[in-house]
């Protein structure tokens, strides 16, 4: 049996939150050592519980995602047995470059990963500002680096500590601003995303903590970590966390102003190089080759985006200026341009005959006069599908306007022009469902053929059509005068 999927309101969610990180944080602080060792291995434990709770209960949709970050979690808890006194005695930003180090980026990115696919479905509403944020986010840790977290490190960091921990740093950054552009996004799922953006800051926060207070017993850096542990667990039991991958009704528009600060953050850590080497320091080499592996990548995708959405404006601009907006069929413009090629074409010698069918519908007005212009264009719809379904596909069917149709024929083919009329006669005769009602309406059908050594172009050609489906107009308006007056045989 499944739990019912929001299982406590938000208020009991945030009481929870404050009233364990109060004891935890003070059963921390006045405890020893092995007793802050405990605490914080059950810490670690509770947000694996309630992930795991969540994905039980079915209030974490897209449940591999989050089996993804669930492991992460679980790597976090293993580094944390096989190591327990390393956040303890304060060994968190030292820069090191022991496993434990590597095995905590491992984790984080394995975490990050899995809330990376778990939300994808949200950052496909605006994936521009998703990307422009982590790039904000991640140029913005290349000054905590250099000004406040580099300078005190240890005397004698190896260089892969040095990699391992301004990689964590410029992650978090980056992680903290696409959360924080996702939860402005819109209102589903934000409660679930705030307690994911402290997570990120508190992580952060933790880390630069430690590294400010070298030698020190680091319990405000340990205080910062239980803090980020105790959000992420809370995060999949809050009732939003049901709604956070779904994508929000927005209209992202990329604006100077955006693109502005976005060029304002691509030039930080270049003029942070060029500080360090005016300067003379020999730092300089690291913050520009690692913030270059993150940044060079989101910056080729966000150039690809905006490539492919002109591509697809290029497109939509394109079928725009050659179909019909309502049936979706070619537009009076192409189809006289369609025309004008057939004719060069039959002169040529390529087509032996062109023939063109002008359709007007009969029976049309009083339905839109009964049921209303939606009903109309439903009936417009209708009909143009049948008609492009009564040709062969290599015809060419447009609308001209209001209720007429036409449909270009290149080449004979084996075309028999009057089976095609009766064909279309009694496609669109057939009953029409129109909101709710059953409508009918008929289609008189003018046909012109031209053929090479008959002098014909366009204007003459759609002439004839049109003067023969008038024609037939007459004569089916005089044949319903006449009917209603015959009498009766004796």
């Amino acid at each position: 049996m499944r739990w019912p999927r929001a299982t406590v309101p938000a208020w009991v969610v945030h009481a929870g939150f404050l009233g364990v990180l109060l004891l935890a944080g003070t059963a921390y602080a006045s405890g020893g050592r092995d007793q802050r060792v405990v605490v914080y291995t059950a810490v670690t434990v509770l947000p694996i519980l309630t992930f795991l709770a969540a994905l039980a209960s079915g209030n974490l949709p897209d449940r591999r995602p989050w089996l993804l970050a669930v492991a992460g979690l679980v790597m976090l808890f293993l580094q944390h047995l096989a190591w327990p006194e390393w956040i303890v005695d304060a060994h968190l930003g030292r820069a090191e470059g022991a496993l434990p180090d590597l095995s905590q980026s491992l984790a984080h990115s394995l975490f990050l990963l899995g809330t990376a696919m778990a939300l994808r479905r949200r950052a496909s509403a605006d994936p521009g500002g998703i990307i422009d944020a982590a790039l904000f986010g991640l140029c913005s840790g290349g000054p905590l680096w250099e000004w406040v977290v580099r300078p005190h490190l240890p005397p004698g960091a190896p260089p892969i500590g040095q990699a391992l921990l301004l990689g964590d740093l410029l992650v978090l950054c980056g992680v903290a601003g696409c959360l924080l552009r996702l939860g402005m996004m819109g209102r589903p799922g934000r409660g679930t995303l705030a307690y994911l953006v402290l997570t990120a800051i508190l992580t952060l926060g933790s880390t630069v903590m430690s590294a400010l207070s070298p030698g020190g017993s680091g319990v405000w850096s340990a205080e910062l970590m239980l803090a980020a542990y105790l959000t992420i667990a809370s995060a999949p039991v809050h009732p939003d966390a049901a709604e956070v991958t779904t994508p929000p009704h927005t209209g992202a528009v990329v604006s100077r102003q955006r693109l502005g600060w976005l060029a304002l953050a691509l030039s930080a850590n270049p003029l942070i190089a060029a500080v360090q080497v005016v300067r003379g320091e020999g730092s300089a080499s690291l913050l520009l080759p690692m913030g270059s592996l993150l940044v060079v990548p989101l910056v080729l995708l966000r150039i690809h985006l905006l490539s492919a959405q002109r591509d697809r404006a290029e497109r939509t601009l394109a079928f725009h200026a050659t179909h019909d907006e309502l049936t979706g069929l070619h537009n009076r413009r192409h189809m006289a341009a369609e025309i004008d090629r057939a004719l060069a074409d039959l002169d040529r010698g390529v087509l032996d005959e062109v023939t063109v069918l002008l359709c007007d519908l009969d029976g049309f007005k009083p339905v839109n006069d009964r049921y209303g212009h939606p009903a109309g264009d439903a009936v417009l719809r209708e009909v143009a599908s049948r008609l492009t379904a009564a040709v062969r596909a290599e015809d060419v069917v447009g609308r001209l306007g209001g209720d007429e149709f036409l449909i270009l024929c290149r080449g004979a083919a084996g075309l028999d022009a009057g089976e095609l009329r009766h064909r279309i006669t009694a496609a669109v005769r057939e009953p029409i469902a129109v909101l709710g009602a059953t409508v009918s309406v008929g289609v008189t059908t003018g046909v012109a053929q031209a053929r090479p050594g008959r002098c014909a172009d366009r204007d003459m050609l759609i002439g004839i059509a049109d003067a023969a489906m008038y024609a037939g107009k007459t004569r089916r308006r005089d044949e319903a005068r006449e009917r209603p007056t015959r009498l009766p045989s004796p």
